[in-house]
């Protein structure tokens, strides 16, 4: 039997269940959109990419689709002149819950079954259609909900996976419930009725009016809320500014573009959000692999530029310590690093009682007891350094990350750059390479700077073609660096505003070498950085500590 898909919680599944349709959500995250690009318009958003996608690759070939907003508008207008479907079908509703919107509604509802049954060979089924209608009941035990624009699926199934507790998919189509009809009206009642218990579920954002969704967060048994916005999407970023200010039960927002490629940054964050509302005893259990060895613990940051180690003993002493390049691959790099920190010490690895990973390339690493992200780490490394740090400033060699601390050192709240490399460790080596300077005379020479030069671009290629264009109207390269560090100083402390940041400030990672960086910091902020000299070695040593906690 083929399936009829739908993405719309208005879509009236159980009239084409009636006709004898079987249908399905459709939230496809497609690797690229290199199909439907061909076809679309640049602008169109990451989920109408994917619905053209899903189609274009033959997923699809029945779709029942509902004007929610311009981008659907485009979509069926490009489906309609491609001719790939079957079957495909716009309701066009309106956006409000009152008489007229019902009465639109009905009106459509009608039309669908006419064309629907035409395309089928069937009559409606009275019988079929009463049996369609299911319950979604509200949780009776903690969970966490997915607020928000529509997820798609191998996102949702990562979020499942990240949480500690039970994860409810409460996003657009996914929140849908109508009440069964009374058995007792004919077709012409049932579309009255019909149409009157699809407008008035529980509004999305589309709808003018939208109180009726407090309910999907004015709930007892909600834990947590993982809020998800497909970019470019506004309907649902007006609702998580107010939800920031209302809701007293932790909050993460994540932003995708409905491709699966940023799989690596998503999962840091949902990971770091699941450490921060997880008991602490849950993230240092591990899985004890070891657990013999003489004692000693070893932490392992497994970043995009290099990997560091490092090895406590009982006593919470550093006894051995390293930073490399990770090369190619993360496992072989922390191989590579593990050994050398090693054989500085004058031990081998049987003389390690745990292991903990972190870092990008800690799931890739096989030789630890545990994995923890490098949010989390940070935060155990920087307060096992200095106990009155509450906000961390990280820039590291592929993200910038701000995290802020509560008064025991745990992560209260965080938020990274991760959508560019823009204000990062990458962004200032590609900026030192055009300006054929290493990294050290740069971290010196901005500060010697003569004339204001702004560096106005938010993408590093670009912000590439400006210095370009800067060196050939002859501006110094003092001034210049001095433009660069201003921007990445800018990036970071709109970061630090975000997150809530209070004194003390540390900052970790490698540009905090950085002092042309650290003190346009400092003067934005108008605070002292404190900087210590495990800056870079800090994640490290929070899984370090997390190892010997085990």
């Amino acid at each position: 039997m083929s399936v009829t898909h739908y993405i719309c919680k208005y879509t009236p599944i159980e009239l084409l269940a009636a006709f004898g349709g079987e249908c399905k959500i459709l939230n496809y995250m497609p690797d690229n959109f290199e199909l439907s690009d061909q076809v679309s318009h640049a602008n169109i958003c990451g989920f109408g990419k994917a619905l053209l996608e899903a189609v274009m690759e033959g997923q699809v070939k029945e779709l029942v689709l509902v004007n929610c907003c311009d981008t659907i508008r485009s979509v069926y207008d490009v489906l309609q002149e491609e001719g790939n479907l079957d079957f495909l079908f716009m309701m066009d509703l309106l956006h409000a819950q009152g008489a007229c919107s019902r009465e639109r509604a009905a009106y459509e509802l009608k039309r669908l079954a006419k064309a629907y049954g035409a395309y089928k060979g069937t009559a409606f089924d009275m019988d079929k259609f009463r049996a369609a209608f299911t319950d979604n009941p509200r949780p009776s035990a903690p969970y966490i909900s997915v607020l928000g624009g529509r997820v798609g699926d191998s996102l949702f199934e990562m979020m499942k996976k990240s949480m500690p507790l039970p994860v409810r998919n409460d996003t657009c189509v996914h929140n849908r419930a109508v009440a069964a009809p009374d058995p007792a009206l004919d077709f012409e009642a049932t579309m009255e009725w019909y149409a009157s218990a699809l407008m008035t579920q529980i509004p999305c954002m589309r709808m003018s009016d939208v109180t009726g969704r407090k309910q999907l967060y004015n709930d007892p048994h909600l834990k947590a809320v993982i809020y998800h916005t497909v970019k470019f999407c506004d309907y649902y970023g007006f609702e998580y500014s107010e939800l920031r200010k209302q809701l007293t039960v932790p909050l993460l927002k994540i932003e995708s573009d409905y491709t699966i490629q940023s799989g690596g940054q998503l999962l840091t964050r949902l990971e770091a959000f699941a450490e921060s509302i997880a008991p602490n005893d849950t993230i240092r259990k591990g899985t004890h692999k070891t657990m013999n060895g003489k004692g000693l613990y070893a932490g392992i940051d497994s970043g995009s530029t290099s990997t560091d180690v490092v090895i406590l003993d009982k006593d919470k002493n550093i006894i051995a310590q390293t930073i490399l390049p990770t090369g190619a691959g993360a496992a072989a790099g922390a191989d590579r690093a593990l050994d050398a920190a090693l054989d500085q010490a004058g031990l081998a690895r049987d003389d390690i009682t745990a292991t903990v990973t972190t870092g990008y390339g800690r799931t890739a690493i096989k030789l630890g007891d545990q994995s923890i992200t490098e949010i989390t780490c940070h935060a155990k490394g920087a307060y096992f350094l200095d106990p009155t740090v509450r906000t961390i400033i990280d820039i590291g060699g592929q993200d910038s990350k701000v995290i802020r601390l509560d008064d025991n050192g745990n992560v209260a709240n965080f938020v990274m750059n991760d959508k560019c490399a823009a204000g990062t460790g990458r962004f200032l080596e590609l900026m030192a390479r055009t300006l054929e300077l290493s990294l050290d005379e740069m971290s010196t020479l901005g500060l010697d700077w003569k004339e204001e030069v702004t560096i106005s671009s938010m993408c590093t290629v670009f912000a590439e073609s400006e210095v370009v264009s800067l060196i050939a109207e002859n501006r110094t390269p003092a001034d210049i660096i001095h433009g660069l560090n201003h921007s990445v100083a800018s990036k970071t402390t709109a970061l630090c505003r975000r997150v809530g940041g209070r004194e003390n400030y540390m900052m970790t990672g490698g540009v905090s070498k950085n002092r042309g960086v650290v003190k346009e910091i400092e003067d934005m902020l108008g605070v002292k950085l404190h900087i210590s000299d495990k800056a870079q070695l800090n994640g490290a040593l929070g899984a370090a500590l997390f190892a010997l906690e085990m």
